[in-house]
């Protein structure tokens, strides 16, 4: 199999460029939190084992991200009452607006990296991307 570059599918790449521009610094908060973050806005309060098998990783590695959430009061932990020694977590108002910048400059991102696009081409591009999303649901 070549594993040059040129053998990487196109889609994969640019991924990758957007990817490798997302940093904790532009979008206030790290991609992995982010999608933390983007589930209990979406989907709503979680128990934090839950967030563990969503993240893919250990229960101890959500603790650590949840406690700079936390921290930054992004999230806040209560105790599950059917279960003591669980926590629930949910987003706070002020872990929704992060949400919405670290959205609006992945927007930026993508912008800059479709740059050689035309605004059509980059419209038909996301209608073509957007429909083959929706057929992995």
């Amino acid at each position: 199999m070549d594993t040059s570059a040129a053998a990487i599918p196109c889609l994969t790449r640019l991924s990758r460029a957007v990817y490798e521009r997302a940093s904790e610094e532009r979008l206030g908060i790290g991609l992995k939190q982010l999608a933390l973050l983007t589930r209990l806005r979406d989907r709503g309060p979680h128990p934090q084992q839950a967030l563990a098998e969503f993240a893919h990783t250990t229960q101890n590695t959500v603790v650590v991200w949840l406690n700079g959430l936390e921290e930054r009061g992004l999230v806040t932990r209560l105790r599950d009452p059917d279960d003591r020694r669980k926590h629930i977590v949910e987003i706070s108002d002020r872990g929704r607006e992060a949400v919405r910048h670290a959205e609006h400059e992945l927007y930026r991102l993508e912008e800059e990296v479709l740059a050689p696009l035309s605004e059509e081409e980059r419209e038909q591009l996301r209608a073509l991307l957007a429909r083959a999303l929706e057929a992995t649901r």
